[in-house]
């Protein structure tokens, strides 16, 4: 069985994405090539990506041509390169396959959809940020591991990562790193029962 891991920046205080005049902001999120360079280890030995549609979209006018551009750096070149070969699912009733080269559109009976690619052959599934779609995978209790990035910095308002949660979810901590920039990686495994 693949396991779902959800890659998300976070803030102290919980939230995945600020709200400036009822648009979704990441400009509070620290990078650092040192970061960079420590997520794609770990995004290489995977083979599949999922999105909401939104990421989606932000991930593609990006990556599919980020390392022909002059100005290209390692991990530009390096995510480009795992990006064009990655098998990505993305949640949505909007967008059609048809438009998406190797990409699955799932835009009803998710939590099916799901279950039955997690018993696909493949390595593990990556969440990359994707709120909306982390929600739905939450609903569906479909996430195995958290690896959270958490920034230093207070939102005081936006998406919270946990929300609408039903049921106590016990973690546990298998892995933990600080950055320079002050950002701490936490992965965390879902307990189950």
């Amino acid at each position: 069985m693949r396991k779902i891991v959800s890659f998300v920046h976070i803030s102290l205080d919980g939230f995945v994405s600020s709200t400036i005049e009822g648009m979704h902001s990441l400009g509070w999120v620290s990078l650092s090539e040192e970061m960079f360079e420590y997520v794609e280890k770990r995004i290489q030995q995977t083979d599949t990506a999922f999105y909401g549609r939104v990421t989606f979209e932000m991930m593609e006018s990006y990556w599919p041509t980020a390392a022909d551009q002059p100005n290209a750096s390692a991990h530009d070149h390096a995510h480009s390169r795992w990006y064009k070969t990655a098998r990505k699912v993305v949640l949505s009733t909007t967008l059609s396959e048809k438009n998406h080269p190797n990409t699955q559109i799932i835009s009803r009976d998710i939590g099916e959809a799901i279950r039955t690619l997690k018993a696909d052959e493949g390595s593990e599934i990556l969440v990359f940020g994707s709120p909306s779609a982390t929600h739905a995978l939450m609903a569906e209790n479909l996430i195995d591991e958290y690896w959270l990035f958490l920034n230093p910095i207070v939102l005081g308002q936006g998406i919270p990562l946990f929300t609408n949660i039903q049921d106590r979810t016990a973690l546990t901590l298998l892995d933990s790193k600080v950055f320079e920039s002050g950002v701490v990686a936490l992965q965390y495994e879902v307990k189950r029962n």
